[in-house]
This record gives C-alpha cells, structure tokens and sequence, in this order.
C-alpha cells in the first residue's frame, strides 16, 4: 500500500560508518538516508512510510538515547542502536524505552541486515494498524449519541432488551439503532463490532462520556 521502497535512516557522527551502512542498505534493496547528527536528523520532515533508525548512542551535542526520547511519538519508526562500546546500562536503557535491538560495532553486516528486516516488517504492521484505527475512528465519530451507546453497552455483552432498560428505551428501538451503527462502523459480524470497540478502549463506565 505504500508503493516505495522501505527507507532505513542512519545517525552516525563518522562518515565512514555512515558510507558504509548507506551502500549496505541500498544493496539490501532499501533506501537510505543518513545524518551526521540528531538535529539533522529532526530537521527532515517526519516520513509516514515503512522505515526504521539505525542509531548511534555516542554523538555530538544530543545522543542517541535522547534522540530516541525525542522521536517516541512515531509511529512506525523502530530503532536499532549501534554502539562503539559494550555498555549494559545504555543498552538496558534504550531497550526498556522500546529500541527494537544494541547491537556493538563493528557490526556484522549479516546480523545488522537481520535486525532492519525485522524492524521494517514491524514498521508496516504498525503504519498499517494506526490506518485502521483511524478508519474505526472516523466511522465512530459518524456515530450519533444514542448509536455510541448502544454499541458500548452491547459490545459490553448486553443483549438487546438489557440495553432496552438501560438506556429506557424498546427492544425494538435498541435492534434498529444497532443495525445502522453496524453499517456506519462497516462492522460485518457482532464479532467485528466488538474488536472495534476494544481498538477504541469503550467501556460501559463512560458510556455518556461523548456525544
């Protein structure tokens, strides 16, 4: 769904690491782009495509670990740290705060290739579950006041006239809101509906949260 190649971001203060892991990705098939520093690496507009961040801990001014701070909020964008010396602290750290590998240079092309194939599939699945959760989003928020409660309450596991006396209103009245809630959120079983719900975090307790 993307239609480009996967791009692998590089931060290396060393030229040299950074020429080398350029022409090893691009002979892997993936673009590549590389940044001598973490505020060059800021200063590109942020890509919303299958990527990830090979990232040296040590580098001028911010490091690694500050970068990988700064950029928590992307999505899609696993980072593999690279490190010129075996520090168990830093590595626990960077891979508590979610780094995807720390692996310790010089780092064997074989093993480096591994980990950014493992880290470009987990970017697709995340770019692809953050585009439909903004579909379940979007059909939800067409979703009248009355429509969201119904679909809390019978996602919850209430049957129809239990919701009828909930919200004080007929059986009748609870099956014809769920059969248009059902074609707005393009749910195609009850079992979809509530895989929905649990995406969106509903729950009976704030029912009348929203409108």
């Amino acid at each position: 769904m993307w239609g480009s190649k996967p791009t692998v971001f590089v931060v290396d203060d060393d030229i040299a690491v950074r020429r080398s892991l350029q022409l090893l990705m691009e002979s892997a098939g993936w673009e590549s782009e590389t940044f001598a520093s973490a505020s060059e690496f800021l200063a590109r507009p942020r890509l919303v495509a299958p990527s990830c961040l090979v990232l040296d801990v040590v580098l001028p001014n911010e490091g690694g670990c500050e970068l990988q701070q700064r950029v928590a909020d992307r999505t899609g964008l696993p980072i593999i740290f690279i490190s010129g010396h075996g520090d168990v602290p830093i590595a626990v750290r960077a891979m508590k705060a979610g780094a995807l590998d720390f692996l310790t240079k010089p780092v064997v092309s074989e093993i480096l290739l591994t980990a950014i194939k493992k880290a470009i599939d987990r970017s697709q699945c995340q770019l692809q579950s953050e585009a439909e959760l903004r579909v379940i989003r979007d059909c939800h928020a067409s979703l009248s006041r009355r429509e969201k409660e119904v679909m809390r309450l019978v996602a919850s596991g209430m049957l129809n006239k239990q919701v009828g006396g909930e919200l004080h209103i007929s059986e009748i009245t609870v099956k014809a809101h769920r059969g248009r809630l059902m074609h707005k959120m393009k749910a195609s079983s009850f079992a979809s509906l509530v895989r929905m719900a649990s995406r969106l975090r509903l729950t009976t307790a704030d029912r009348f949260a929203s409108g």
